[in-house]
């Protein structure tokens, strides 16, 4: 997998744990737009993928299939946030 793209899109007002959004293109030819960059006391930051309500629960709409996939995709998307928020 290669991670041909990423797009940020921070929160200007903060009070919450949602930091911003990303927007990622995985070897220039898959989209996925609208996941959460989210940080929390005890868990730190990370994504949330996106999702919708069915019911009572919140259900991915895509969401990576392994451990090594879902690291390699937050890295890539915390590491530009940090750019970001630090220009």
């Amino acid at each position: 997998m290669d991670i041909t793209e990423v797009r940020i899109v921070k929160i200007i007002k903060k009070g919450g744990p949602l930091l911003g959004f990303a927007n990622v293109v995985i070897d220039n030819c898959f989209a996925i737009r609208g996941i959460k960059i989210i940080e929390t006391e005890d868990k730190g930051r990370f994504i949330s993928m996106p999702s919708k309500r069915r019911k009572e629960r919140f259900i991915d709409i895509c969401h990576p299939i392994n451990q090594e996939t879902r690291d390699e995709l937050q890295s890539a998307i915390l590491e530009l946030y940090d750019a970001v928020v630090n220009e």
